[in-house]
């Protein structure tokens, strides 16, 4: 099979049975494998992979909130909404496009996504999938963030900018220019500060949240697709999925502090616990694992099987 682009056809598995009401875990990275239609669970205190259950055919993304999970399926056109606490599927919502990132309200009522094909950011209802309101975006938007502030800012892919909403409005509000190939962004934990990574520049942008303006590009190594960042602000964390690594910046100097080794393509990255306990944990999509890196010796050690195809990750409740 050839991955590439936002969508893939997946392969039929036998499915899997879903987890029976297992009890909530602290520190839950849920993990969405694309090809292996599946939705993981890692129990982070023990570094282990506590099971799995069957969702939809080709999840590319996943995020959270409210206590629930929400999918995208760009293939099937649709968006899952699942428990945050044991994964089971709760219903589908049918989607009018091909449907890629995604962003969740904090009570988990609404999920933003972005409209890969169609251009445009759309606020979906949680409960029954009506759009409640569009916004224009560049072209092929990506990931996408929403801050304490209710905006909502979206990687225009093949625009070369970030796009900046007004999420009760609905209304694009400003664009800044970045790098080229936008793809993957992350907000450090006082939403001062965007992140951005560029896929055909081999670069991270600095957004100024307040100013809406880039104040910074550095290098951040080959097809930077996935950022975290530390829960202390000082680490900012960049997936190369063209190296196979995770390059490592200190937030302050914007100077690469290490490069880490992972499995094959690495995308998706999230950062689970704090001090001595921060871990990040990297969704690599060719490799079929996740690998865990501890962040005090920025070093990987170890490396967790998934279904096929893992592309994306989010913290569950209790995550951080």
């Amino acid at each position: 099979m050839i991955r590439s682009g936002p969508v893939l056809v997946a392969l039929l598995l036998a499915p899997l049975p879903a987890l029976a009401d297992p009890p909530a875990l602290a520190g839950t990275v849920w993990v969405a494998s694309q090809q292996g239609a599946r939705l993981s669970r890692i129990e982070t205190g023990a570094a282990a992979v506590v099971g799995d259950t069957a969702v939809p055919a080709a999840p590319a993304t996943v995020a959270a909130g409210g206590g629930r999970l929400f999918l995208s399926h760009p293939d099937g056109r649709a968006i899952t909404v699942a428990e945050a606490t044991t994964g089971r599927v709760l219903r589908s919502l049918p989607y009018a496009g091909q449907v890629f990132g995604l962003a969740a309200s904090a009570d988990g009522r609404t999920v933003f996504a972005t409209n890969w094909s169609g251009h445009r950011v759309d606020r979906i209802s949680a409960e029954d999938g009506r759009v409640e309101g569009s916004a224009p975006t560049g072209r092929d938007p990506a990931h996408l963030v929403l801050d304490r502030a209710g905006r909502l800012f979206v990687a225009d892919r093949e625009s070369a900018q970030v796009s900046v909403i007004d999420a009760a409005r609905m209304a694009r509000i400003a664009t800044i220019p970045v790098g080229t190939a936008p793809f993957a962004l992350a907000l450090d934990p006082g939403e001062g500060r965007l992140y951005v990574g560029n896929v055909r520049s081999n670069d991270l942008t600095v957004i100024d949240t307040a100013r809406l303006a880039a104040v910074a590009t550095v290098p951040a190594g080959a097809m930077p697709y996935g950022i975290a960042v530390s829960p202390d602000g000082a680490r900012v964390l960049v997936t190369n999925q063209g190296a196979g690594t995770v390059t490592v910046l200190d937030a302050t100097t914007l100077a690469i502090a290490a490069t880490v080794g992972v499995g094959r393509y690495p995308e998706g990255i999230v950062v689970a616990g704090e001090g001595a306990a921060a871990r990040a944990y990297v969704a690599n999509w060719f490799s079929d694992d996740v690998t865990v890196i501890d962040l005090a010796r920025l070093a990987a050690v170890a490396r967790l099987p998934v279904a096929e195809g893992p592309r994306s990750l989010v913290l569950g409740e209790g995550g951080r």
